[in-house]
Parts: structure tokens; C-alpha cells; sequence
């Protein structure tokens, strides 16, 4: 922690780091922009009215949004609708031959690709813009003197653009900023909600319970190092390049033979399954709601299961899914098979194995390897705020324990202090090179008579 301090300490006080600083500067000022976006309500919208709660996939959207999705706000949907665009995206990419050929065109490809990409977000928002309208704001809420249709297209309107400037927002902290910007937007919704429900959970245990409270957080500091590891997580594959030999005769120039290896990821699909799985929770009890007339039985068993994320179905159907789609996921984003190519074009080669198809099998065993208990790992740390609230955690504070927030604020914390060692490391570099310049224009002028 010592060292952390001393950089960052040094970030703003050193001359030569002024782009750095500038960087996170306008890094912190633009997620200001976003909380302040955040508590600004719908025209025509009572806030005094609004529900507190909204309850199952809800709550968790508003726990990513740092709490705008309850209150009605600008940014009520915020960067979602360019997430669920991006995964379609993604989708898109391995189902269809043209957007794989976008793809390999390099930077022409991704502009193509992040052009689709927003008109595909601005469709989405003004979908998701009416079903959140029409159902999570209650009709008392709604002003009188504003017409119903006028308040719903008034609505979709700004939602739409408060869509669009939080990607706007995103994006430019990516470029001129520290950090990938979509995922700090979210995680600064989610670290917003944190020291609330931390000051709940230590008010709730009140003076008699420091040390049950003291436990509570040595737990959760566990489960963060946790996560932290298995995110780190690699499993090396050693590779070796091919020796190069030129000129003939005694004249030879040898050059290659380097060892390196292919990092491969534990947890390679991320946060990814978790999104997934918790989408398709939703739709049980969307389901069971259309048949509440004809069996309550089954019906209203499926409503309780299936609405509480502290059931034991709830949790056993989350695992199961997220398992299937860590797998899924893996395997639509690392091709064994285009490994193996490059591999054999640039000339690298694993050893005692055969290049080609055996390469490809070879790759692909170790990935089924590691997927396999990455897959565990992310299914154990999904329910883990179930199992905090089963063992008497409060509500809000038990989401910090796992699922999707613990994995998105450990993830955009590892990559930022990545960029920041990154630009550091850089900026040392040409400190350097600029100190060896100028020792080389003064042991020049020693020389010259």
C-alpha cells in the first residue's frame, strides 16, 4: 500500500508526468459529470414518488448504475443498451461472414464495427426507453399536466441522449483519459453505492456487534484478494521461434530460437457469463406471471424461487448457466485453430509438439482445462452474496460480496493501475533516452577541440 501511495504521491508533484496527470484529471472530472448526470430526474417525473425497490434483474441494473435506474434520472439507463449492442455485436461476429471479415480488416474494420455498433445502441435505448417507462415508473409519479404520449416520446428523447453522451463520456476517457471507459462508468455507479451500504450494515450491527461486523469485512477484504488471483490467473504455454539462418558459408547470420509463451487466462470470458445468466433469470418468473391464472401452484413456486436471489433454485439454475455459458463464451472469443495459424506464419512453434492441427488440439485441451474450474470459480463467486445474506449479511452490503460488481470493480482496478504502470513506465523510458542524448552531445563537445 506504501508504494501505491509514494506513485500516486509522485504522479502529482513530478514535472515530467504532467500528461499522466492530465490524464487522470480529466479522468475524475468526467465520471463527476456522470454522478452529477445521475441525480438529475426525468422532466415531469415526481421523484417523492418513485419506488425505492424494484426487486430480482432490476435491482442488479441498478446497482450497476449507481442507483439512476430508481430514481427516474437522465442517465436512468445509462451504458447498458451499448453493452447488450456489443454482445450482439460480439455474436454477430462469430454467426455471420461479413462482420468476420470486418473484423481482419484491421482499423478501417473497427471503425465499421463501432459505427454499427452505436446506431445498433440508439435502437436498443429507444426500445428499453419505452419498457422502462411504461413499467417502472408509476402513473402517479407522472405529472398531470403532462399528456401520457407527450411524456412518453419527451422521455424516450432523453434517455436516447443520455445514452448516447454516457458512450460519448466512455469514450473519450478511453482516448484522453486513464482506464477503459465503459467499464470505469460502471464501476464508479457501483463504488457509489458501496460506503451507503457499508454504513448501513455497521449501523445495523450497531456497538454490540464490532467484532461480527470486523469479520464481515476481513471476509469480503478475502474474497476481493480472491477474485484478484483468479483474475491474474494465467497457464503458460511455452513457444519457441524457429532459428533463421542467413548468408552462406562462414558468413552466417543466426537469428530467432527466443522462448516465450502464450499467457492463457483462467478466467478468460470475465464478467461476461455472469451478465448472461443474469438476464435469462429474469425470464422464469416473466414466465410464470402469464400463467398465474391457470395453475397458482406452480406458478406462485416459481415466482418465490425465482424472484430471491437467496433460494437454493435460484442459485443452483444461476451456477448451472453461467458454467454453460463461461464455456460458450470462451470458446466464441479464443480460436485454438487461428492460434495455430499465426502461429505457423510467424514461424513459432510449441515444443514436442507438431505444428498444424496438432498445435490447435493441443491449445484447445489446455483451454478446456482451465475454463473448466475458471468456470467454478465465477459460478462460486455469483452466489457468494446469497450465501452472505444466508449467514445474516444485510441485503445491500451481501451484493458487494460477489457477482457481477465484485468482478467488474476488481477487473477495471487491475486494468487501470496496468495503464497508469504503463504510462509510467513510458514516460521513464523517455526520460532516458533523453538523459543518454544529452550525455552523448556533451562527451561530443569534450571531444572537439
Amino acid at each position: 500500500m506504501k508504494k501505491y501511495i509514494e506513485k500516486l504521491k509522485n504522479i502529482f508533484v513530478a514535472k515530467e508526468l504532467k500528461d499522466l496527470r492530465q490524464r487522470m484529471l480529466l479522468t475524475v472530472g468526467l465520471l463527476a459529470i456522470f454522478r452529477l448526470g445521475s441525480f438529475i430526474v426525468l422532466p415531469g417525473v415526481d421523484p417523492n414518488k418513485l419506488e425505492t425497490g424494484q426487486g430480482g434483474f432490476l435491482d442488479m441494473i441498478n446497482l450497476l448504475l449507481g442507483g439512476a435506474f430508481n430514481r427516474a434520472s437522465v442517465f436512468a439507463l445509462g451504458i447498458m443498451p451499448y453493452i447488450s449492442a456489443s454482445i450482439v455485436i460480439q455474436l454477430l461476429t462469430v454467426a455471420l461472414p461479413y462482420f468476420q471479415k470486418l473484423q481482419k480488416e484491421g482499423e478501417s474494420g473497427r471503425k465499421r464495427i463501432t459505427q454499427i455498433t452505436r446506431v445498433l445502441t440508439i435502437l436498443i435505448t429507444l426500445g428499453q426507453s419505452v419498457a422502462y417507462i411504461k413499467g417502472t415508473i408509476p402513473i402517479d409519479a407522472i405529472s398531470p399536466e403532462v399528456g401520457s404520449f407527450m411524456f412518453t416520446f419527451s422521455s424516450m428523447i432523453i434517455l436516447t441522449g443520455g445514452t448516447i453522451f454516457c458512450m460519448w463520456l466512455g469514450e473519450k476517457i478511453t482516448d484522453k483519459g486513464v482506464g477503459n471507459g465503459i467499464s470505469m462508468l460502471i464501476m464508479i455507479g457501483i463504488i457509489a453505492r458501496f460506503p451507503g451500504a457499508l454504513w448501513a450494515e455497521g449501523a445495523s450491527r450497531g456497538f454490540d456487534g464490532v467484532l461480527l461486523f470486523t469479520l464481515e469485512l476481513l471476509a469480503l477484504f478475502l474474497v476481493v484478494m480472491g477474485v484478484v488471483l483468479i483474475t491474474q490467473a494465467v497457464r503458460p504455454i511455452p513457444v519457441q521461434n524457429a532459428k533463421q539462418v542467413a548468408g552462406r558459408s562462414r558468413k552466417q547470420v543466426v537469428g530467432g530460437g527466443q522462448r516465450s509463451y502464450i499467457p492463457l487466462r483462467v478466467n478468460a470470458a470475465g464478467v461476461m457469463p455472469i451478465i448472461f445468466a443474469q438476464s435469462l433469470m429474469f425470464v422464469p418468473p416473466l414466465i410464470a406471471t402469464a400463467f398465474q391464472g391457470e395453475n397458482t401452484s406452480g406458478a406462485d413456486y416459481i415466482m418465490q424461487a425465482f424472484s430471491d436471489f437467496t433460494t437454493w433454485e435460484y442459485n443452483v439454475v444461476f451456477a448451472i448457466l453461467i458454467i454453460v455459458f463461461t464455456f460458450f463464451y470462451t470458446a466464441i472469443t479464443i480460436n485454438p485453430q487461428q492460434i495455430a495459424e499465426d502461429m505457423n506464419r510467424n514461424g513459432t512453434f510449441i515444443p514436442t509438439v507438431k505444428p498444424g492441427e496438432e498445435t490447435a488440439e493441443y491449445i484447445g485441451k489446455i483451454i478446456d482445462r482451465i475454463t473448466l474450474p475458471g468456470s467454478l470459480f465465477i459460478a462460486a463467486v455469483a452466489v457468494l452474496p446469497a450465501i452472505a445474506a444466508y449467514f445474516g449479511v444485510g441485503m445491500q452490503f451481501s451484493q458487494f460480496y460477489g457477482g457481477t460488481s465484485l468482478l467488474i470493480m476488481v477487473g477495471v482496478v487491475l486494468d487501470t493501475v496496468q495503464q497508469i504502470d504503463s504510462h509510467l513506465l513510458m514516460q521513464k523510458y523517455e526520460t532516458l533516452m533523453a538523459t543518454d542524448k544529452r550525455k552523448g552531445r556533451n562527451k561530443q563537445a569534450i571531444m572537439e577541440p
